[in-house]
């Protein structure tokens, strides 16, 4: 496998499409895919520190876990996917980005019943730089957020590429001058972020996070800053919290493949706690750092 090296001057992406390693901006699928014609397919993030894919084993979990609930075969086995992984971080000559794998049913006819003996399914994965300094500059500063309706259909479980509710609620947040959406259900109770999970400190210094259910999408990042958490002993609570709730408590964050423990000091224009980043939300950055090996 080729290694990426800071002297080696980039090369244009490349794209992985069903075994062929090629020019990104000639890749392509079948125009009847179902992904294309009928979202028919599932999604995974991971990010890419210094070359090396972060919580890789947690990331294929949760895509193998996708694929079984739509009933998706998984393209190949988990050992050559991670190998086609590290050939993409090498031929991009990426060293922090974020590595995408697209699985879909594959192409055939046109028809909302998929068929019995279906075709092999699509294997797509592209990458792209972060912007680390973005990154630092939210991690330093804190966001803000705006809360918005959540009109997601009933498995959001499921890491579907069916993210236009997603693409509506974070573009109306934009327009506010919101770095991301809440989204809120019917009750007035936050879910999640348009791609992040969300989480509050009350006044105690409990964190609290929505529970797992098909409301939700179970974060890799939120797995993994949990269990750092139980080793560290911090005070968690897995329930429902308001809007309301979230706008009174001592401090905020969100988390995903794209950033950990990132602070959020507003939502919908109402300052949370300080109005900066707090102490608890740095600690949690440590926790995860640490227990995701990012800690030198």
């Amino acid at each position: 496998m080729k290694k990426w090296s800071a002297s080696r001057a980039p090369a244009g992406r490349i794209a992985y499409v069903n075994g062929r390693y090629l020019p990104h901006g000639q890749a392509g699928v079948h125009i009847e895919d179902r992904a294309l014609q009928l979202g028919d397919g599932i999604y995974e993030v991971t990010n890419v520190i210094a070359g090396r894919p972060i919580d890789e084993e947690p990331h294929l979990d949760r895509m193998e876990r996708s694929l079984r609930e739509l009933g998706i075969a998984m393209p190949m086995g988990r050992a050559a996917l991670k190998l086609v992984m590290r050939e993409m971080i090498a031929r991009n000559r990426i060293p922090n980005g974020l590595l995408y794998l697209q699985v879909t049913r594959g192409a055939v006819r046109r028809d909302h019943v998929p068929p019995k003996d279906g075709p092999r399914p699509t294997l797509i994965l592209t990458m792209r730089a972060q912007d680390m300094a973005g990154l630092a500059a939210r991690m330093d500063k804190g966001i803000a957020v705006a809360t918005q309706p959540d009109i997601r259909w009933g498995r959001c479980d499921i890491k579907t590429v069916q993210l236009l509710p997603n693409l509506m609620a974070k573009r109306a947040a934009k327009a506010v001058g919101a770095f991301e959406a809440w989204l809120v259900d019917r009750d007035g109770y936050v879910t999640e972020g348009g791609s992040t999970n969300a989480w509050i400190v009350d006044e105690d210094g409990t964190v609290i996070t929505r529970e797992l259910s098909n409301a939700i999408l179970p974060g890799v990042t939120r797995r993994v800053m949990m269990a750092a958490m139980g080793e560290a002993q911090v005070k968690l609570v897995e329930r429902k919290f308001t809007v309301a709730e979230a706008k009174t408590a001592k401090e905020a964050f969100i988390t995903s493949a794209t950033g950990a423990a990132v602070p959020v000091v507003a939502i919908d224009g109402v300052k949370i706690g300080a109005g900066i980043p707090g102490p608890v939300t740095r600690r949690m950055r440590e926790l995860y750092d640490a227990k995701a090996g990012l800690k030198e």
